[in-house]
């Protein structure tokens, strides 16, 4: 079908639909990136999780502060070790085909997401499962080995490697998130197709042209669908920003989840309280693939990070005020206090560059030697901001900068398949731990998209991971990002701020640290 013949077909589509719910307290969200699956095992994007969040629930779920409350488990108790959790389910819940939703639905979906033969990309935020990374990396092929037990339907008892501080966080991530096992051995892979998935959570999705939306409908078999204020949601697919914010302003979107940041100062003015910039758990940067000469020299990497002129990234590039980031854990993280820095953190920007230059000369690069680089980033107003000046910063030092753009789909794939020279990457915590962040940059993982690798690295953080002492555990992860941070294995630019935009007639959207609103705790004035 030609492109001007589904442009139609959509649209038609649309009017049905808009026409059929013309009564419904409907959310219309621009969602960014295009999904790539509706399966939570087969996702990776915070434009993913909002829509897997209200159509799929966990043991535990957020509250809107992004706190952990009770989810299709009522209670649970931990033992005394701290290694064996066991959760109680609630009574009645069911999936959205009225099949009752078992202790045995999470075993199901815990194995499947750790057998290797299915490729989840994100398995190891559980790996702190007892055998999770063993199987995973098909040390044990029992798959029964896992520490996930159903004592009966509505008993599930979740044995770790270690006592884990963050594990009830780690719980709210879509990882952790049940499979209706009936469907998904019935159906396949094709068990996520409209017509075919089934869902525990407040909503269900009717509806998902790829490219365009997705749309959700209240879910009448979850638990508590009486208090649902909003019958459901579009989640638009849009990486334009300017053209959502003129949607929005036509009242076409009630929530933009990123904006054009020159538009601020704008906004401030014409939309008072509209515009919502918080601080968020998240880092900004590029990774250099560490693979691939002379990106695998440390200098060359650590020569290019110099360069890079972060003060005026926040406040003048994009004019939202973003902080700084020297360290590879945002400030804030819990259990750990303060992160480590690059030790050349507090140099005046000129001596910077000037350190910059001798490094790439030593490296044997030179304005009669010029760098060569591609730089890649995901098609966004703001990213192209950000690598323009980032390509002028560090024209002065002989690196001749070639810019390419893709759809985030693309960009990220190219990046898995360490097909990047530099690229321009983001992590928002899946949950909030220095763990979270410090994970990115282990041998093998599959988000490690520069492919730095270094054995005394992985060492520490296995090593911290298994201290059941807090203060100890922080100090070896210190150390261990104190290590990446010497090394260059990635390039931090910024810490995050969250960016939403939110129409005065939506009420309950509350600023947190995760930057997660699930539409459940969400209202519509007409």
């Amino acid at each position: 079908m030609n492109h001007f013949a589904k442009k139609f077909l959509a649209s038609a589509m649309l009017g049905t639909l808009l026409a059929f719910s013309a009564h419904a307290a409907t959310l219309n969200i621009h969602n960014g990136g295009d999904p790539q699956s509706l399966d939570p095992q087969k996702l990776s994007g915070d434009w993913e999780n909002r829509i897997a969040g209200d159509i799929f629930e966990g043991l535990v779920t957020e509250d809107a502060k992004d706190n952990p409350i009770p989810g299709q488990a009522e209670s649970w108790t931990i033992s005394p070790d701290g290694k064996v959790y066991t959760f109680k389910l609630r009574d009645g819940i069911k999936w959205s085909d009225g099949q009752p939703v078992t202790a045995g639905d999470f075993v199901f979906a815990f194995q499947r997401l750790v057998d290797p033969k299915n490729a989840a990309d994100y398995a190891y935020l559980q790996f702190t499962i007892k055998n999770a990374e063993k199987i995973n990396k098909g040390e044990i092929t029992d798959l029964n080995q896992l520490g996930v037990k159903a004592i009966d339907d509505k008993t599930l008892e979740i044995t770790l490697e270690n006592s884990t501080p963050y594990f009830l966080n780690a719980l709210m991530h879509y990882t952790a998130y049940p499979l209706p096992k009936h469907v998904v051995e019935a159906k396949g892979q094709d068990w996520v197709k409209i017509g075919n998935i089934v869902t525990n959570g407040p909503y269900k999705p009717v509806e998902w042209v790829p490219g365009s939306h997705v749309t959700t409908v209240k879910n009448d078999q979850w638990y508590d669908t009486k208090d649902l204020k909003i019958d459901g949601a579009k989640f638009f697919v849009l990486e334009d920003q300017e053209a959502a914010l003129k949607r929005y302003r036509a009242g076409e979107f009630d929530i933009l989840t990123d904006f054009p940041t020159d538009q601020y100062e704008w906004m401030k003015k014409n939309l008072p309280g509209q515009a919502h910039v918080a601080p968020f758990s998240g880092l900004y940067y590029y990774v250099v693939n560490s693979q691939k000469p002379p990106f695998s020299d440390k200098r060359v990497r650590q020569a290019l990070s110099m360069a890079i002129n972060r003060e005026v990234i926040g406040p003048q590039i994009l004019g939202t005020g973003e902080l700084p980031a020297y360290s590879w854990v945002p400030p804030g993280t819990a259990n750990y206090g303060e992160p480590a820095y690059v030790s050349w953190k507090d140099l005046p920007y000129g001596e910077k560059v000037a350190e910059a230059k001798k490094l790439l000369a030593e490296a044997g690069f030179g304005p009669d030697k010029p760098l060569h680089a591609v730089l890649s980033y995901n098609t966004n107003d703001n990213h192209k901001r950000i690598a323009v000046a980032i390509a002028s910063m560090w024209k002065p030092l002989g690196v001749d900068v070639e810019l390419v753009n893709a759809e985030t789909k693309v960009h990220y794939d190219q990046m898995q398949r360490g097909q990047v020279e530099i690229g321009r990457a983001g992590w928002l915590a899946d949950y909030n731990d220095p763990d979270n962040f410090l994970n990115l940059l282990v041998t093998g993982v599959q988000m490690n998209y520069g492919r730095w690798s270094n054995p005394e690295y992985d060492k520490m953080i296995k090593e911290g991971n298994a201290e059941t002492d807090l203060t100890k555990r922080a100090a070896i992860f210190k150390k261990a990002e104190q290590l990446a941070l010497d090394e260059s294995a990635a390039l931090p630019i910024y810490y995050y701020v969250s960016k939403n935009v939110v129409s005065p007639k939506i009420e309950g959207f509350v600023d947190n640290i995760q930057d997660i609103h699930r539409t459940r705790w969400l209202s519509m004035k007409e």
